[in-house]
């Protein structure tokens, strides 16, 4: 039976749905690909010019400043912020960013500083952090981004300390937060015996860290104990992918103030749901309370979800087991996505772990 034949017509449109049947699967395998590259600034970090110096004499360079919810104790807690700016036009995102501001306040102050709102006043500046895109790729410009976000953290804290200039301290950070408290620790509280004494403890919460920076201020081997770290990075059991890249992009800072490759080297990990290093697994029937606090005002206690993360401290990682529930998806854009969740799966053990650690830091 003979075919019939093609018009032209016919030809132009099978051939315009081919193109844009590739064109739509091209996309599809290279989406991830195309959106970072939307984020590259696109001009070497040498001949950057960055976003005015936030002053951290005005409220404005401040997300919190000594907030303290109804029943807070006497510590005093300087909590820096996780990547919240996307990238694009800049390599380190201005204070006043309104779309960065605003997940600032929608999801992380909730989620991560919110655990600390018992233990005490909570400071958390605003500082010209590294954009998402600096994590995404290990660029020389990336790296130097992350360590240009330092010098503000540190002008924070100094100014922060003389409003503070004795009692307890708490530092926490969440992913790039904790990775510049984790360069704070190390040089400027280690080398300072007074204000070592003053520190409570510190939370790295989310970041990859090496085993060896903690010998001078060691990691917490129990709830009881003060003046010790807890660190963990996360990745969810069976996520082999994430799992890879977390390892292959993870970051240290060397002696100099450089970000250098990790590698291999073994990294530290307490569990936030036991507090120890040496008390690496808990079940699930172990959790104090997950909780997704996004939109809460400030000093409002989310709802809990308690026995529902298992977790485990394995070659140097925390891996743990997410809840079946919508509350604990990630969602947004595909930036979103990138960032630091918005939930916290340890939300009630932090709080404890908080409480405990001041407790045993007050009896000396």
């Amino acid at each position: 039976m003979k075919m019939p034949s093609l018009t032209l017509r016919q030809w132009v449109g099978y051939a315009g749905f081919a193109v844009v049947f590739i064109l739509v699967a091209a996309v599809m395998v290279w989406r991830g690909d195309i959106l970072r590259a939307g984020l590259d600034p696109q001009v070497p970090f040498q001949t950057y010019e960055p976003p005015k110096a936030p002053d951290y004499a005005e409220a404005d360079a401040w997300a919190l400043q000594d907030a303290r919810a109804a029943d807070a104790g006497k510590a005093s807690v300087f909590f820096v912020h996780s990547t919240t700016y996307d990238g694009g036009a800049e390599w380190n995102g201005a204070i006043d960013d309104r779309r960065a501001d605003a997940y600032l306040k929608r999801v992380v102050i909730p989620n991560y500083a919110g655990p600390f709102a018992r233990a005490g006043a909570i400071s958390a500046p605003r500082y010209r952090q590294a954009s998402l895109y600096t994590r995404l790729t290990l660029r020389e410009d990336a790296r130097e981004a992350r360590a240009f976000a330092y010098g503000d953290v540190k002008a924070a804290f100094e100014r922060w300390l003389l409003e503070h200039p004795d009692g307890p301290i708490v530092l926490a950070g969440a992913e790039q937060g904790a990775e510049l408290v984790d360069r704070l620790l190390h040089e400027r509280i280690i080398p300072d015996p007074a204000l070592r004494r003053r520190v409570v403890v510190v939370y790295l919460m989310d970041a990859l860290s090496p085993l060896e920076r903690f010998k001078d201020f060691p990691l917490c081997r129990s709830r009881d104990q003060a003046n010790c770290v807890v660190a963990w990075g996360a990745v969810e059991e069976g996520d082999e992918a994430e799992l890879s890249r977390r390892e292959r992009r993870a970051l240290t800072w060397n002696a100099r103030g450089q970000l250098v490759n990790v590698d291999r080297a073994p990294t530290a990990c307490v569990n936030p749901i036991t507090g120890s290093a040496e008390q690496p697994k808990a079940a699930a029937r172990e959790s104090r309370g997950a909780t997704n606090a996004t939109n809460l005002e400030w000093g409002v206690r989310p709802p809990l979800q308690s026995r529902a993360v298992a977790a485990e401290c394995r070659d140097g990682l925390l891996r743990y087991q997410r809840p079946d529930s919508e509350s604990f998806r990630r969602k947004g854009t595909w930036a979103d996505q990138r960032k630091t969740p918005p939930y916290n799966l340890f939300y009630a053990d932090i709080e404890t772990d908080v409480l405990a650690r001041l407790t045993a830091w007050e009896r000396g």
